[in-house]
């Protein structure tokens, strides 16, 4: 609390405090409002440590950037595999991309990045297949508490209504376009659009590939 409040410190072995110049960056995933109101964290500390605030919302509620997210990390899986200048271009097929996006992360980064490495060494073809990419996702199922349906996420921090809509159309796009067997014609009236361009115009926006 000296270091935060006053910038001292006690070395060990010391008797007097010195200044110290430094710059304190805490992350956590969990709402340091609530576990201060319930006794889990220290009131005092947070509001030292709570100075510039930065909310990162989970990858779930960020849907514009899932498919930016994995071709940043597929590029740097491929910088990462390639030796003595021969060049590694591992690619993700448009199924196996859909899938990708219509999954919601709980393990956010961590998740998506590990999940890519798996499907790269999993797959002897140039282009990652839908297939391969549904073996490297691991299911856990959700966990005990978890509000896992989108009609029954917590709002006392506010909801990304844009981002749960675009979960939604991503989700059912894709699977209509799975039923379908890519024919955009009848993944329109199984979805119940008015016409072809509704659908492509909704594909185009969401990012869904066919």
């Amino acid at each position: 609390m000296r270091a935060l409040q006053e910038g001292e410190i006690v070395r060990v072995g010391d008797s007097a405090p010195r200044k110290v110049d430094v710059r304190i960056i805490a992350a956590t995933n969990r709402s340091l409002t609530k576990e201060v109101a319930v006794g889990n964290f220290r009131e005092d500390l947070f509001f030292r440590l709570a100075v510039a605030i930065l909310k990162l919302p989970p990858i779930r509620e960020r849907s514009g950037d899932l498919s930016l997210l994995i071709d940043r990390l597929m590029s740097r899986i491929n910088s990462e595999a390639a030796k003595d200048g021969k060049p590694f271009n591992k690619k993700i097929s448009a199924s196996a991309k859909n899938i990708m996006l219509e999954h919601v992360w709980p393990g956010n980064v961590r998740e998506l990045q590990n999940t890519l490495y798996r499907a790269t060494v999993s797959s002897d073809e140039e282009a990652i297949s839908a297939a391969t990419m549904k073996d490297s996702i691991l299911d856990l199922g959700p966990a005990e508490g978890q509000h896992d349906t989108i009609l029954d996420r917590p709002i006392e921090e506010g909801v990304d209504l844009q981002g749960l809509i675009a979960e939604v159309a991503r989700h059912y796009l894709s699977r209509a376009l799975s039923a379908a067997h890519g024919n955009k014609a009848q993944a329109t009236r199984i979805l119940g659009l008015p016409n072809y361009q509704t659908l492509t115009n909704w594909m185009k926006r969401y990012g869904i590939s066919n």
